[in-house]
């Protein structure tokens, strides 16, 4: 599939599905639920979006030197602005980490690793992230009563079942006895930068304010919209949400994101037109947090033109000018 029908199809994907709400969901609910959000609500959710992206920078710094990589903090913030614009507006939603490692990888001596590394980081945040949504299920008996109800009735095909743990069992020894080259060195380094001596300890807890700076802007949001819940029943509702934009099949998240709002709330007993504006709302304030990185694109870009200019480089031989990146 070429990047473009990728596009269309991810685009298709969150148009569909925010579409499909918009028909589903009840007309006056949702009108209700979009109120205008208070604007110091807001700012305090676009300033905790600062310090979120240094943590995760760091995060990021610290696993790849653990790999024997070098990366300068200044450097990783700047990268992780890039990488998250770059998240908001391409397909799939992982196009900008891509975008970060690869750029990282040209500049280190092991290539691999610095990819390994990007890997390695964000497995850390959603690791934490899937805990934490665990934590909020068994916490919220409502919520945890749905969504086991659910899963047990899935559950009523052991045959299945149990022919899918025999055949995950089994790749499972092969690929001890018979690893190969890549899953060999992927191995090793989630040793080193995830769970050897104290890392795991600097992971979790770097990993763990990442999260909890989600869940909070994602609970600013929830007040500066005016949702009157308390928040013992709104904070196990996040991380659920959060978990389905890790999907590559919209844009950002979006659709996804405001589909799972929409059954979280519903399985809560909650307004699902009041889940779904909350995190609308929180899409754009993602988006625009991520701002920075494409004046950073933008500044980069010009960057490298003035030094194609400078040194003779037909600039007809690079793409085509603007602040888009490739």
């Amino acid at each position: 599939m070429t990047r473009a029908n990728a596009m269309w199809l991810r685009l298709g994907v969150s148009g569909a599905l925010i579409g499909l709400l918009a028909w589903r969901l009840d007309a006056q609910a949702l009108r209700d639920a979009f109120v205008a959000p208070a604007p110091g609500w807001l700012l305090l959710a676009l300033a905790l979006s600062v310090p979120q992206v240094v943590l995760s920078a760091w995060r990021w710094r610290l696993t790849a030197r653990r790999m024997g990589l070098t990366l300068p903090l200044r450097r990783a913030v700047a990268e992780y602005y890039m990488a998250t614009f770059l998240n908001q507006v391409l397909p799939g939603g992982v196009m900008g980490d891509a975008s970060r490692a690869w750029r990282h990888a040209r500049s280190s001596v092991d290539r691999p690793r610095a990819w390994r590394a990007v890997i390695i980081e964000r497995l850390s945040g959603q690791l934490m992230l899937a805990l934490i949504a665990i934590m909020g299920l068994l916490a919220s008996p409502t919520l945890r009563d749905s969504v086991l109800g659910g899963l047990a009735r899935l559950g009523n095909a052991p045959g299945a079942l149990t022919t899918g743990v025999i055949v995950l069992g089994g790749l499972g020894v092969w690929g001890y006895r018979h690893p190969p080259a890549w899953l060999h060195h992927t191995l090793d380094d989630l040793g080193t930068a995830l769970v050897a001596s104290r890392m795991w300890l600097w992971q979790c807890l770097s990993s763990l304010g990442v999260v909890a700076s989600y869940i909070t802007i994602y609970a600013i949001t929830a007040r500066a919209v005016g949702a009157d819940i308390d928040l013992a029943t709104l904070l196990p509702l996040i991380p659920p949400v959060l978990m389905v934009m890790a999907i590559p099949l919209s844009i950002a998240g979006w659709g996804l994101r405001e589909s799972a709002a929409a059954l979280v709330w519903m399985g809560a007993g909650l307004e699902p037109a009041q889940g779904v504006a909350i995190s609308l709302i929180y899409g754009v304030i993602v988006l625009i947090s991520s701002l920075p990185g494409a004046w950073m694109l933008c500044r980069r870009r010009r960057q490298r033109r003035d030094r194609d200019t400078s040194t003779g480089t037909p600039l007809s031989s690079k793409s085509g000018g603007g602040c888009h990146a490739r």
